[in-house]
């Protein structure tokens, strides 16, 4: 195409492709590859060496990254697991996370670090389902008792974080009275759509053609997929509402639908490959690309504000998992802890937003993602390391966890 040079897509493609190659070759290198993918945004971006910029086709295949990260996000939830106590706790530790998140905003607020407490709490409210997950498994425990608290307050907490920036903080306008009929009319409309997606599903003539054409060239689940994530995406804007929203529900929608998964066993695996085999990898690289520390690193008390940002994280979001510390026990319970603090693709988000609309200025929402950055690095080792240790004081219910590989 005239005009369009595609050498800063090329640069931020590669550095998604050698992210995880280091860390295949260097196993002993515990970091998650997104931390690499970032921390390589910075280097080389405008603020570091200024080897790549961003932009138009970098930013268009980030905004589509950005979609799908929520999409996935969205398509993590498991609804038919939200219910009971779980489900209580889940939402009961939300609102105890809002609380400490709005007193720890106002705190920040009041040393002019940050203009809006509420989008600091609702910022460090979000906890990374992606992340954790992985971490539940390692440690054998992503269908006991610990796994099923830790992913219920994460799917609470993403969704309800999500609903908040989208109806306070849109970049769209409108007031917030304005907001909130809209995403009630966006809400029927997505329960509407999910519906006659469901009944759809269940036609044996349409179920028989997308079995047949699941697996060839026409990739029809991943094609109605995509349809879905752009058309909630599109709504959503259309609404006056966030676009990630749209990309969550859209990602929830399929979830919920996607009951038998015994007919086409790879369609997540589809998802997945085509959402982190390049889509989201380039989010978070241009997300580092934009990210400019120069304000943290040539001003110490700028600095200062990442290991309070981190501590503020642990608590808003650590706090919370005591409620369960009777059934589960002191170890699990920290590990819940640790895991729901657990936080970076939200916080990247948020703080895109926040510095748009002018709520958060720029060496702030650099701090806060630093803080994510070391959340994600420090935070799951230490969960795991307690979750492969002998049980020390779990009693009642938690005595028939599985026990740690």
């Amino acid at each position: 195409m005239p005009g369009v040079q595609f050498t800063n897509l090329f640069s931020v493609a590669l550095i998604a492709l050698l992210a995880p190659l280091l860390l295949g070759l260097a196993p002993r290198l515990r970091v998650p590859a997104v931390v690499l993918e970032i921390v390589a945004g910075i280097v080389v971006g405008p603020h570091a060496l200024g080897l790549v910029a961003v932009d138009e086709p970098v930013q268009i295949v980030s905004l589509l990254g950005l979609a799908f990260l929520l999409f996935l996000a969205g398509l993590e939830i498991d609804v038919h697991r939200l219910r009971g106590q779980v489900l209580r706790l889940a939402v009961l530790g939300y609102l105890i996370t809002l609380v400490l998140g709005g007193i720890a905003g106002l705190g920040f607020s009041a040393a002019g670090w940050v203009r809006s407490a509420l989008l600091l709490a609702v910022t460090l409210s979000a906890t990374s389902l992606g992340l954790v997950v992985p971490v539940l498994k390692d440690a054998g425990q992503a269908e006991g008792a610990v796994g099923r608290s830790t992913v219920a307050a994460a799917s609470v907490a993403d969704f309800a974080a999500v609903l908040v920036v989208s109806l306070v903080f849109s970049t769209e306008g409108g007031s917030a009275g304005e907001r909130l009929v809209m995403v009630g009319l966006f809400a029927a409309l997505v329960a509407v759509v999910g519906l006659v997606v469901a009944r759809a599903g269940r036609s044996e003539r349409i179920g028989g053609v997308l079995f047949r054409l699941q697996d060839t060239t026409a990739e029809i689940r991943v094609r109605a997929a995509m349809v879905l994530l752009v058309a909630f995406t599109a709504l959503a804007e259309r609404f006056g509402l966030e676009t990630i929203l749209g990309a969550f529900l859209a990602g929830a929608v399929v979830g919920l639908v996607d009951r038998d998964a015994m007919s086409h066993p790879r369609f997540r695996i589809k998802l997945e490959a085509l959402g982190y085999g390049f889509l989201i990898p380039v989010f978070f690289v241009t997300s580092g690309l934009r990210l400019d520390l120069s304000g943290l690193v040539h001003n110490p008390a700028a600095l200062a504000r990442v290991p309070l940002f981190l501590l503020a994280l642990l608590i808003v979001r650590g706090i919370p998992a005591f409620l369960s510390v009777r059934e589960l026990g002191t170890r699990s319970t920290a590990a819940i802890g640790l895991l729901q603090a657990t936080s970076l693709p939200f916080i990247v988000t948020a703080t895109q937003i926040g510095v748009v609309t002018g709520l958060m200025k720029p060496v702030t929402a650099a701090a806060l993602v630093c803080a994510g950055l070391l959340s994600v690095l420090l935070f799951p080792a230490i969960a795991l390391a307690l979750l492969k240790r002998p049980a020390d004081d779990r009693s009642g219910p938690a005595e028939s966890l599985p026990s740690s590989r």
